[in-house]
This record gives C-alpha cells, sequence and structure tokens, in this order.
C-alpha cells in the first residue's frame, strides 16, 4: 500500500540516515549533555554546533531554535525507549514500568536531563508539545499491558489505559519535581500496586 505524501516537516524532525544521521546523533548528544548540566537556558545553538564539531549553518538550518533541538531530542528518547514489559499479571507489568521510570529519573544523566526538559516545557512551546508527545508514545507503547489485562479478567472490561499508566508515573515524577526526592524502588513498586488496585476496582473504565 503506498504511503500517502508526507506534511511538511518541523526543524529536525525527519527521520536522517548516512552522514546526516550521525550529525544528528552528535548534535543531540550534545544537547543532551548541555541539558542535564546546566538546563535549557544554556542550550545555545552555536555552542551546541562547537561540541558537536558541526557547522554553525548546518545546525541552524536543521533545528533554528533551541526549542526545535529540545523537541528533537525528545522525539530521539521516545524511539529509543525501552519497550513494555509482559510479565504475564498486570501488577507484574505496572510494576515494571515504575522501576523504568524511577530508575530514569534516578540516572546520573537522565535525571538532570529530564528536569530540565520538563523545565522548558513551561515556557517554550516547542518543547511543551514534545513533551507531550513523548509521553503519548510512551503511554500508548505500555497501553498493551492494561489491555491484555482487560482479557484475562483482572480489570473491567471498557478500562481506559490512558490514565491507569499515567498514574503509574504520576507520583514518582511528583516526588521528584515537587518534593525534590528521587524516587525509589519502594516508591515504584507502592505506584504500582496503587495503580493496578484502582484499575480493578474499575476507577478509570469508561462510561
Amino acid at each position: 500500500m503506498p504511503r500517502p505524501s508526507a506534511a511538511p516537516q518541523s526543524p529536525g524532525t525527519v527521520r536522517p540516515g548516512g552522514r546526516t544521521a550521525r550529525v544528528r546523533e552528535a548534535v543531540l548528544s550534545a544537547a543532551g549533555d548541555t541539558l542535564a548540566r546546566s538546563g535549557f537556558d544554556s542550550l545555545d545553538l552555536a555552542d551546541i554546533a562547537r561540541q558537536a564539531d558541526v557547522g554553525k549553518t548546518t545546525l541552524y538550518r536543521r533545528w533554528g531554535t533551541p526549542g526545535a533541538l529540545a523537541a528533537d531530542l525528545l522525539a530521539d528518547m521516545a524511539e529509543q525507549s525501552v519497550a513494555r514489559a509482559d510479565t504475564g499479571s498486570l501488577l507484574g507489568d505496572l510494576r515494571a514500568n515504575a522501576r523504568l521510570v524511577a530508575e530514569t529519573l534516578t540516572d546520573e544523566r537522565q535525571g538532570p536531563l529530564f528536569r530540565s526538559l520538563i523545565a522548558a516545557s513551561l515556557c517554550n512551546e516547542q518543547a511543551a508539545q514534545a513533551l507531550y508527545r513523548f509521553y503519548d508514545v510512551r503511554i500508548r507503547e505500555w497501553a498493551g499491558c492494561v489491555t491484555d489485562a482487560v482479557r484475562r479478567g483482572e480489570v473491567p472490561e471498557g478500562t481506559d489505559p490512558h490514565p491507569v499508566i499515567a498514574a503509574v508515573s504520576a507520583p514518582l515524577y511528583y516526588a521528584l519535581i515537587n518534593t525534590g526526592r528521587p524516587p525509589t524502588r519502594a516508591d515504584a513498586d507502592r505506584a504500582a500496586r496503587a495503580a493496578a488496585h484502582a484499575a480493578a476496582e474499575g476507577v478509570w473504565t469508561k462510561t
């Protein structure tokens, strides 16, 4: 079946190959390092070009703004994220999801990087839209945990996967962003149990 004609792409969103892929990898690596180290306000395109050993003209032509660069970084992170677990039970799947989130948020590089990207989303529309897409991709990736649980009879028919998966990660992000306390594995397991129990009780059935 032929693919429909593609709509015009935003800067940095075209999936490249060859040398272009290597340039993108180098630029996104430098951008991620800068965000993790110094935050969104330090994301200067000329400096990123220098760090990545890429011509400024190339970088400005492909990305154009710090917001577009942050957006492409989030898109790349979503594409490379770990696939959903399939443990055979909803609790097991949600626990795997929660532990993955906690491990990411407490990682020496990924934790500060996510904090910077979340902060960027509050002041930059491109970064905000990219963050929404990132979480939408991840939630859709893990939605099968809930649909499988419906099929096994663990949760009621009509359970909406989106809020179930969101309920797993929400308290972990809250701990990191609102309290400054890195989430622990115990936090992750508790979030998974709470979400699984609420789903089983029909809290998120569509009406």
